[in-house]
């Protein structure tokens, strides 16, 4: 029962079916399932394989934002249903996310933040048009391992290195990864204003941000522009 269970849970996910995701949800919790086998075996695999078709070109981006609306749905159901039972999702880390000042694109960024909370990262948003120094603000508040600066347009690509300035400024930079992405921004851009990484898309993220997570742990210092 629960492999056929977390295999349309998966399936619930890549249709991009919220109603689905959530009544599946709320099946598991009635039958005794554990919340965090159906998050595990059942929504995150779904939405590791949407991250994937979409990385090859083979899901388009109002399919996955629908697949985000229904791994929400889910976690809507489960997650009060782990705090009951006192059991957390072991934490992959804390990330600051935000769009970068001067830019209002979200869609991305958005994603991004859908994808590493179904992967165990506990994630604030910090919206659009953020400055550096709210980046700053609510690393230090948060004590966050990363912080995810998304810029959409070449006008406001430089004010990513703004945030890491405020980071540096904040005494923070060497506590906090920082991650850029966004279309116009390139790995060689990333290495220029001294980021620890660059991710294409949402997918790349979650992979980055959990490698990033592990040069944390082993104290790899980062780059000082």
């Amino acid at each position: 029962m629960p492999d056929d269970l977390f295999s349309t849970m998966r399936q619930s996910i890549i249709d991009g079916a919220p109603d689905t995701a959530s009544s599946l949800a709320r099946q598991a919790v009635d039958s005794g399932v554990a919340p965090l086998d159906a998050i595990n075996n059942g929504y995150v695999p779904g939405m590791h394989d949407v991250g994937e078709q979409f990385a090859k070109g083979q899901m388009f981006l109002p399919d996955m934002m629908a697949s985000a609306e229904a791994m929400r749905a889910a976690m809507a159901v489960l997650d009060p249903e782990l705090t009951k039972l006192g059991a957390e999702r072991p934490m992959a880390g804390v990330v600051v996310l935000g769009t970068t000042k001067g830019d209002i694109h979200e869609i991305g960024k958005t994603l991004v933040g859908t994808l590493l909370s179904a992967h165990g990262f506990r994630v604030h948003d910090l919206g659009v048009d953020v400055e550096g120094d709210t980046f700053a603000a609510k690393a230090r508040e948060l004590g966050a391992d990363i912080v995810g600066v998304s810029a959409l347009l070449t006008t406001t690509m430089r004010n990513q290195k703004g945030v890491i300035e405020s980071l540096e400024k904040a005494g923070l930079r060497s506590q906090v990864k920082v991650m850029v992405g966004g279309a116009p921004v390139t790995r060689r851009w990333a290495e220029e204003i001294g980021a620890d990484g660059y991710a294409k898309d949402a997918m790349s993220a979650v992979d980055l941000a959990r490698e990033l997570m592990q040069q944390k742990l082993q104290g790899v210092v980062p780059v000082q522009t």
